[in-house]
This record gives C-alpha cells, sequence and structure tokens, in this order.
C-alpha cells in the first residue's frame, strides 16, 4: 500500500481526534469510579456533630447519645460529687490527664468545661467494653476508697467521676473527653470544638 499521497495535516488531524474522544471516554469511566470512593450520605451523617439537650438532666445523672457510633455520656454531676475529685488523685493512675486524650479546655481537675456537667465516650480504654455508671459512694464491692464514678465489668477498670482511671485496674489511660461546646444552657453540640461557629 503506498502512502505517497496522503495528507500529513489529515494525519495529525485523525490522531488528535482519535487522543480527544480517548481522553473523554477516559473521564466518563473515571468518575463513577472516583464517586464511588468518596463517603456516603450516611457515613458523612455518622461523623457529624450531634447535640445533647441537658435541659431536664438532674443533678446525679446521666443521658447517653450515639456520635460515631460510640456512647457518649453526660452526666450532671452533685456539687459533692465536684467537691470529691481533688481528694482522689493519690489513687488514681493519671490524675492531671497528661496521659489521656481529652481537648485542651477541658484539661483541668473537673475534665469538663463547666464543672457540673462532664461530657466522655462511654468506651473503656482497656478492651473497648461499656463501663456502667456507679455514683453511690461506697458500695461494698468497689472498696471503701470509692466515691462514685464509672465501674468496667468486664475486666475490673473503675473511673472517678471525672473519667480518670484508678490506680491497679487493666485500663491503661482516662476515658476519652470528646470535642464539644455548649450552643445554649441546656444544649451541648458533641463532635465539635469550643469557639467554632
Amino acid at each position: 500500500m503506498s502512502t505517497q499521497g496522503a495528507d500529513p495535516s489529515r494525519r495529525r488531524f485523525l490522531t488528535a481526534a482519535t487522543t480527544v474522544v480517548g481522553a473523554v471516554g477516559a473521564a466518563f469511566v473515571a468518575v463513577p469510579f472516583v464517586t464511588s470512593m468518596l463517603p456516603s450520605d450516611k457515613a458523612k451523617a455518622a461523623g457529624a456533630p450531634v447535640e445533647a439537650d441537658i435541659s431536664k438532666l438532674e443533678p446525679g445523672q446521666m443521658i447517653r447519645v450515639q456520635w460515631r457510633g460510640k456512647p457518649v455520656w453526660v452526666v450532671n454531676r452533685t456539687q459533692a460529687m465536684v467537691e470529691a475529685l481533688p481528694g482522689l488523685n493519690d489513687k488514681l493512675r493519671d490524675p492531671e490527664s497528661n496521659e489521656s486524650e481529652q481537648p485542651d479546655y477541658t484539661k483541668n481537675a473537673q475534665r469538663s468545661i463547666k464543672p457540673e456537667y462532664l461530657v466522655l465516650v462511654g468506651i473503656c480504654t482497656h478492651l473497648g467494653c461499656s463501663p456502667s455508671f456507679r455514683p453511690e459512694v461506697a458500695p461494698a464491692d468497689l472498696g471503701p476508697d470509692w466515691k462514685g464514678g464509672f465501674f468496667c465489668p468486664c475486666h475490673g477498670s473503675t473511673f472517678d467521676l471525672a473519667g480518670r482511671v484508678y490506680r491497679g485496674v487493666p485500663a491503661p489511660t482516662n476515658l476519652v473527653v470528646p470535642p464539644h461546646r455548649y450552643v445554649s444552657n441546656t444544649v451541648i453540640l458533641i463532635g465539635e470544638d469550643e469557639g467554632v461557629a
């Protein structure tokens, strides 16, 4: 076959046209593939902040909400509960919360923004069990030093009413304080830091 009469500009045009059509086709194939890797609306909602209404939460009571598939506790501590916290420091593994996870604005003796309200992720830092809320003082099964707090029945880890872990139990660190802020006096937004509007 002879190519003597072939027009070089026509060959360039056909090559360019084929390249453009191929690139457009590749883009049409790639868009659904890339879109399938983005998080679904359900996944986005699972990581979204959640509100906790504390308007009916009486002193000494706790409510539970779900955030990112985890239980989050909000405890309304009594004045006596708050006042008892500093007296436990010598019985705790990390009383100053230096090795534990919490926002900087909750790194204080109460591990909270407002002393009376405690917000914690309700998962034991040992093996991920969910401790139970035991606000009563000195039940016989937890010993005479118990001033109320959280007890993990799986392996016996105990935490005070600031979520700080006692010494000599399997849990290595204090319970996690999630990012949160007050939207109003009766609503806490969990999953969003203080100062974020």
